[in-house]
């Protein structure tokens, strides 16, 4: 395995990849995507090197199943760190709590900002759900059917996973 063979595979499994990462790390973590998308990679080039990819299925899927492996790692490793932080003195836990708080908001203005991005009919459908109101209730207030708000709920949440997905890859591919 040389080193443009694997650039050509890491080129194409990266979607995959990060999808398994996205699907498999706990929200709380998503500080760590690059973290494991770098393990996985290390562990797919050592085992390629060593000859270990049996070919029974495809990259994609073995290379998929490693990142979902990795999460489950990380999550375990970062709920340990936490678990920790909780038994140690109160002020470093207090540290450790604001730093988690500021991670918070910043996912949370990432969502802000992926929301802004989405088209007007979908954004006000979002919204009103994120701030817990049920189908009917939007429907009511939008004066659309609860089909509808259904429909554009459903569709809102997959262009903001797409959009998500694509900011990680635009970030992954700067590295």
């Amino acid at each position: 395995m040389n080193e443009k063979e694997f650039t050509k595979i890491v080129n194409n499994t990266k979607k995959v990849v990060l999808s398994a990462i996205r699907k498999h790390l706990d929200p709380e973590f998503y500080e760590s995507v690059d973290d494991v998308a770098q393990e996985v990679y290390m562990r797919a080039f050592n085992s390629l090197s060593q000859g270990k990819f049996r070919k029974e299925s495809e990259i994609s899927t073995w290379l998929y199943t490693i990142a979902r492996n990795e999460s489950i790692r990380m999550n375990d490793k970062n709920n340990k760190e936490i678990e920790k932080t909780e038994a140690i003195k109160p002020d470093v836990k207090e540290e450790y709590i604001e730093d988690l708080e500021s991670e918070t908001s910043d996912a949370q203005s990432h969502l802000k900002e992926l929301l802004n991005a989405l088209p007007e009919k979908y954004k006000k459908v979002m919204e009103l759900d994120v701030q817990g109101y049920k189908d009917k209730q939007i429907a009511q207030m939008l004066q659309i059917s609860a089909g509808t708000v259904k429909s554009r709920n459903s569709r809102g949440r997959d262009m903001l996973r797409k959009m998500a997905a694509n900011k990680e890859i635009e970030r992954f591919q700067k590295i």
